[in-house]
């Protein structure tokens, strides 16, 4: 076996999390597997997973050499592609990440389009209310609601998003319409505990920061239960502008204090760096720029 085919039992490996599995995806015996992964570690000098009766781990070592086959791999087959002048040729697995209810509402519809034009392509989608290290996870693409740290990874606005208050006109017929934050504590309020789990809302006046203690009658773990509670007329919930674009602009919810909001948000599909950037990670990108911009929920 030579080099480049041992470093793609390598990565299979790795992604498949042991030796029996990258042989069934690569159709291969199972000796001939852990051969060359031997043979690797060997010409390196270097222990690259870990074996117990029960898994197989990556090293530290192995997880930055798995890093680089993959980016010497996607390379070869990104000059194959070029050369042949053939898009159609793209391949591989893609992974992509973002918030649950953002993932669900925008970025399945992407990934269907994506998928139908690239059919030799596979994706994992990874949608949770938490930042994802890409890195770390080993993932492609992001997107990343709120300001962006300092990083090597490559960012592209998309839009931006506001943070604001919602009810039905059920609600505010029954209990009123609050005027001003501090007038919340006369009302019933829905908070999504597992995504903003402190009590308190924060909103401006001008230049000025204010923050009000809540006390929510209805504690959820997700937006999507938050707005659903909203549209039933449970009391008054803060979610941000893309969660409920349809519902405002059917009436069925209203906005709220909206001379106290925050500024608003950017939205941002974010990648790996230069050369890392697959030409399959540049093509989904692409897609996802184009599409997000032309989202009326993003402006």
């Amino acid at each position: 076996m030579d080099r480049l085919q041992a470093m793609e039992v390598f990565v299979a490996v790795v992604d498949s999390g042991g030796f029996a599995s990258a042989a069934r995806k690569l159709d291969l015996s199972a000796p001939v597997v852990t051969r060359a992964v031997a043979e690797l570690e060997e010409r390196l000098g270097l222990r690259l997973l870990t074996r117990t009766t029960r898994a197989v781990r990556v090293t530290e070592a192995g997880a930055r050499y798995a890093e680089d086959c993959r980016r010497i791999l996607a390379d070869i087959s990104d000059s194959e592609a070029a050369t042949s002048g053939s898009r159609s040729q793209l391949k591989g697995l893609l992974s992509v990440t973002a918030p649950v209810l953002f993932g669900n509402l925008h970025v399945t519809p992407i990934v269907t389009d994506y998928l139908r034009r690239y059919p030799d392509v596979d994706a994992q989608c990874v949608f949770v209310d938490r930042v994802v290290n890409l890195v770390d996870e080993g993932l492609d693409v992001a997107v990343r609601i709120g300001e962006l740290p300092d990083s090597s990874l490559r960012a592209a606005r998309v839009g931006q998003v506001r943070r604001m208050l919602v009810a039905s006109p059920d609600y505010l017929a029954a209990h009123g319409c609050p005027q001003r934050p501090d007038d919340l504590g006369g009302h019933l309020l829905i908070q999504p505990t597992q995504v903003a789990p402190y009590p308190e809302w924060r909103f401006s006046e001008g230049d000025k920061p204010l923050v009000q203690r809540i006390r929510p009658r209805l504690r959820t773990t997700t937006n999507d239960a938050t707005r659903s509670f909203a549209l039933a007329g449970l009391g008054i919930a803060r979610l941000i502008s893309y969660q409920v674009a349809d519902a405002l602009r059917s009436g069925a919810l209203l906005p709220l204090l909206e001379e106290f909001e925050l500024p608003p948000v950017p939205v941002h599909v974010v990648h790996h760096e230069g050369r890392h950037a697959t030409q399959k990670v540049r093509a989904f990108v692409d897609l996802a720029v184009d599409t997000l911009r032309a989202n009326p929920a993003l402006r």
